[in-house]
């Protein structure tokens, strides 16, 4: 299944805003066969808190004026972990400390793993 153009288009808007705001360790899942919600996840890393909610402030702009109107934020009073959720692709904006501590990479870029037997 191959992702819907609007899908790849939000996902460039928010990866070149990513870059504009020198966001790091930027990386992109794609969730194709492993969700129903999304096409993309895009997980990335701000210096501070100041810096984790620049970025997300920026991208949240940058979808707005790409003109998608459906815009979830949460996060944005704290600035540890911010989620954006724009339907077609969701962007997670963590402090170094916290993405480490909830490593979302693992969860979503692992394989299935087989059922115990006892």
């Amino acid at each position: 299944m191959q992702a819907q153009p609007d899908a790849d288009k939000t996902l460039r808007t928010i990866l070149s805003r990513l870059e504009d705001m020198k966001a790091e360790e930027t990386l992109t899942i794609d969730l194709h066969g492993k969700s129903a919600y999304s096409d993309y996840m895009v997980i990335t890393t701000g210096r501070s808190n100041r810096h984790v909610g620049s970025i997300a402030e920026n991208v949240a702009k940058g979808l707005k004026e790409a003109g998608i109107k459906t815009i979830h934020v949460e996060g944005l009073p704290n600035c540890d972990w911010v989620l954006i959720d724009s339907g077609d692709v969701i962007v997670h904006v963590f402090r170094p400390e916290v993405r480490e501590f909830y490593n979302l990479e693992r969860l979503w870029t692992q394989g299935p793993k087989p059922a115990k037997t006892v």
